[in-house]
């Protein structure tokens, strides 16, 4: 029988001010006034429905996600919290984190976040160089984004992740750098430095800029993020993600670490051992703000459901486990999937170039050049 791992919560607000034409997210622009009290309502019917699945475990962490979380006011976000207490058993010092949009008007509510509970907020920055910005789209200048951060600051956070891009169009290997160098100074205790990726069904896919780096560039900007991030003090444990003074981002972590997380909100996606029947379930909740409205209280809130099986499994372990640059054990890897963890090893041993990884009875980790090509090592699991 599978024992359930770490169990988090994740909270899904689908409005933003406008949307970003690199943005795949389930995210609208909002059009009309913000009813904050209906949909509020919403998440929490929608979480009463949830609650038999995770009957007795406790939450380790909150991610308020969207969109634009913090377009919802402080008083809001204290009532979600209270319900959320008054639900599900929350560890007593669990991370809480809120995406906030630094061009939004929610400046003065930093102090009264911290009193609902968020102690974690993770400003979607992207660049601070104002051309930049503006391909990008973004509602924020790099003045606006500099003050979010120091207001936020001076409010009493000092657990902060701070996004920032990095392959945008016509950037040199030089901007980069400065722009890397100018969002260090802001003194985060974490940075999530990720490349800018052509999705589908995003504005930028249907009309790409024409001066996008080329590929070798991207990798030599990946590599000199890397080196200058390291020579300030911050260590890299995932592909994007780098932590100062070992503040990681739990409710990541727990995803890269397979953990199980319950999703609720226009959008939002769930994983959940069930452990009286071993099953690993994924459900996804509608996507529309209206139709979730609509149906938030019934099972029609739902969209999509589906049971992890063998042949599944392996790949969606291997997607967030080799994410991490630590090592994972094969006592991990069975204890969260079940499965025997010779097929796996069998695999690594005859497709994957041996220089890409370090495996012995213990564990399986990638070298340096594995980590590098994680994309492909993937290749042979799908």
């Amino acid at each position: 029988m599978l024992i359930p791992p770490k169990l988090s919560l994740y909270i899904h607000f689908p409005w933003c001010v406008s949307k970003c034409p690199y943005c795949d997210f389930n995210s609208h622009e909002l059009k009309n006034p913000l009813n904050e009290k209906q949909y509020i309502a919403a998440l929490i019917e929608d979480l009463q429905q949830d609650l038999p699945s995770v009957w007795g475990r406790t939450v380790n962490s909150i991610f308020m996600g969207g969109g634009t979380p913090s377009l919802f006011s402080a008083p809001a976000m204290q009532q979600l919290m209270q319900q959320v207490r008054a639900l599900l058993p929350l560890r007593p010092d669990a991370e809480v984190t809120m995406e906030v949009n630094p061009g939004s008007q929610e400046f003065d509510h930093f102090s009264g976040y911290l009193a609902a509970g968020i102690n974690r907020l993770s400003f979607g920055i992207q660049s601070l160089n104002d051309e930049n910005l503006k391909v990008l789209k973004r509602i924020h200048n790099s003045a606006q984004a500099i003050q979010a951060v120091k207001l936020a600051k001076q409010s009493g956070y000092n657990n902060f992740n701070l996004d920032m891009m990095f392959g945008l169009p016509g950037q040199t290997l030089q901007a980069a750098k400065t722009d890397l160098l100018r969002l260090i100074e802001l003194e985060p205790t974490h940075i999530s430095y990720y490349q800018l990726t052509i999705e589908a069904n995003t504005l930028f896919a249907v009309k790409t800029p024409d001066n996008m780096p080329d590929t070798e560039r991207q990798h030599d900007m990946f590599l000199q993020g890397q080196e200058l991030l390291s020579a300030h003090g911050f260590e890299q444990y995932e592909v994007s993600a780098y932590t100062k003074d070992g503040q990681r981002s739990e409710h990541n972590l727990n995803y890269w670490q397979f953990g199980d997380y319950l999703g609720i909100g226009a959008g939002a996606h769930s994983k959940i051992t069930l452990g009286h029947n071993s099953q690993i379930q994924r459900q996804v909740k509608q996507k529309h703000p209206q139709m979730y409205l609509n149906h938030a209280a019934t099972e029609q809130r739902i969209v999509e459901t589906r049971t992890l099986d063998e042949a599944t499994l392996p790949f969606e372990f291997l997607l967030n486990a080799l994410r991490l640059k630590q090592a994972f054990s094969w006592d991990k890897y069975q204890a969260v999937t079940g499965l025997s963890a010779t097929t796996l090893q069998q695999v690594f041993q005859d497709s994957v170039p041996q220089e890409w990884y370090h495996m012995d009875d213990q564990q399986l980790q990638l070298s340096n050049a594995g980590f590098l090509m994680s994309d492909e090592i993937l290749q042979n699991f799908i």
